[in-house]
């Protein structure tokens, strides 16, 4: 029987007179809130906000994490995204005494060491992206995208140049388009050619004096390189526009492969994808964005410098696009990336990314002997395969894949992503799994291919909600579900 604190909202939860807490009355006088807020800011009544005692406030909270899952309970090879085990060392440490309590509003002079931390990271990123000067302001992968794309927006703005073009392929993560539109430029389609890889000739045909900026994700999101890249960035370059690395697949290529060495002027990094931070539910996140020397003084303020043998918040950059985020970003995401390059090394990045490529060349494959992959025998840290035959010759879609995928205790992976291919599965297993997960991922994928049509239709078979109606979900949510809604 499903339990009930984990279906009902905390308002049906809720009971007169239940609390988690009881104060004691205060020792100091009391005046009326009237003496101290203006009536603009004082409601007729308190806020309705359910009254439970702290048992049934943990079990609720509790008892609705079991019916998620997560890289700390299940193999989770969601494509594109990198859900990969984050070493719990690195959350101990970033909530060290002297870390995790201070306070944005402290004067610099009590922040010298994790401003040296902050500082030394800085450093780190610009050496493995092969660039110049960072960034560590920007709160998420999407925010440094649309960040960088600010930079170089003033960039041209500075030089008394009009481009409003952002280029970007059609194998290109789905926010590439979006940040471009928010840092205020149009953007145009660059099309692939049959091996999944930028068509030169297509580019060629849209480069001209309104191009801004070329925005890449290599390797793609089909998990293949495009060794073109060099020439690409002479092209662009010669268009007089900038190259942007979508630095979401870094973990396929650190300490291998540096975006600054093979032509890139900017990029990002998502420290919660491949530098052990949190991933999933809403944040906090981080996007560092890393840049040339040329583009340099327009990254936002303040950036960390070195006085001497001090540390010190730099705002004086008259070029700067401003803040982009609220005192100095995320420290706690940044502090966890700094813990996760020291302990890693030069040598230890350039294993995880030679095991996260060996492992999902290894479930590639296993799984091509059942399931279509159109873009060839090797890949880099992820691959796209392709329930296409199955649609035809029996009516089973890769959504029908995912959602069975729920009932061996496997979260599925990215479904329908790329849109270059049709009945995408996107897998990704990282470099945190071993071979024995692997092997039970691939089999229960053949056992599930393997299945009656009829059973995969309905499924998932064991969890609380089975299949909703997204589409209705989004637009109309029923947030209470009651025990005899289950039928």
């Amino acid at each position: 029987m499903r339990n009930k604190l984990a279906t009902q909202l905390l308002f049906e939860l809720s009971r007169p007179g239940n609390a988690a807490v009881h104060l004691p009355a205060p020792d100091v006088p009391q005046p009326p809130l009237e003496c101290l807020l203006p009536d603009r800011f004082l409601a007729d009544s308190p806020p309705p906000l359910p009254e439970l005692t702290e048992p049934d406030l943990v079990r609720h909270y509790t008892n609705l994490s079991t019916q998620n899952m997560s890289v700390d309970t299940h193999f989770y090879p969601l494509g594109s995204c990198t859900m990969k085990y984050n070493p719990k060392r690195n959350e101990r440490l970033a909530g060290m005494t002297g870390i995790g309590d201070l306070h944005p509003y402290q004067p610099q002079d009590t922040l010298q060491g994790l401003l040296e931390l902050l500082h030394s990271l800085q450093q780190m990123l610009a050496e493995i992206s092969g660039l110049d000067a960072v960034s560590l302001q920007p709160a998420a992968g999407a925010q440094g995208e649309m960040t960088a794309l600010f930079v170089a927006a003033e960039y041209f703005r500075d030089r008394g140049q009009n481009r409003g073009i952002v280029l970007v392929p059609d194998v290109a993560h789905g926010t590439n388009p979006a940040s471009a539109s928010m840092a205020g430029f149009q953007t145009v389609e660059v099309k692939s050619t049959a091996e999944g890889l930028v068509d030169l000739d297509d580019l060629a045909s849209k480069l001209d004096d309104r191009t801004a900026v070329f925005m890449i994700t290599n390797p793609n999101t089909l998990g293949l390189f495009d060794g073109q890249i060099a020439e690409i960035a002479e092209m662009v370059h010669g268009a007089g526009g900038l190259v942007y690395l979508d630095g979401a697949n870094m973990n396929a290529i650190l300490g291998i492969a540096r975006p600054g060495d093979f032509g890139a002027d900017m990029m990002h990094f998502n420290p919660h994808k491949t530098f052990s931070g949190p991933h999933g539910g809403g944040g906090p996140g981080a996007g560092p964005i890393a840049v040339s020397h040329k583009l340099e003084p327009y990254l936002p303020v303040p950036v960390v410098v070195r006085d001497g043998d001090r540390y010190r918040l730099d705002d004086d950059r008259p070029k700067s696009i401003g803040r982009v985020r609220s005192f100095f970003g995320n420290t706690g995401v940044l502090v966890r990336t700094y813990c996760y390059l020291r302990t890693q090394g030069p040598e230890g990045l350039q294993r995880v990314s030679e095991n996260a490529v060996l492992n999902a060349n290894y479930l590639l494959s296993r799984v091509k002997h059942f399931l279509q992959v159109p873009h060839g025998d090797r890949c880099m840290h992820e691959f796209v395969a392709s329930a296409s035959p199955l649609k035809a010759a029996r009516g089973v879609s890769a959504m029908d894949i995912g959602k069975r995928l729920l009932d061996f205790g496997f979260h599925a992976p990215t479904v329908y992503f790329p849109l270059t291919v049709r009945e995408a599965l996107m897998i990704e297993p990282t470099e945190t799994e071993s071979k024995a997960t692997l092997d039970a991922f691939a089999e229960a994928l053949f056992r599930v291919t393997e299945e009656p049509a009829d059973l995969l239709h309905e499924a998932p078979h064991t969890t609380a909600v089975s299949r909703p109606d997204e589409v209705r979900a989004a637009r109309k949510p029923i947030l209470s579900w009651k025990m005899e809604d289950a039928g």
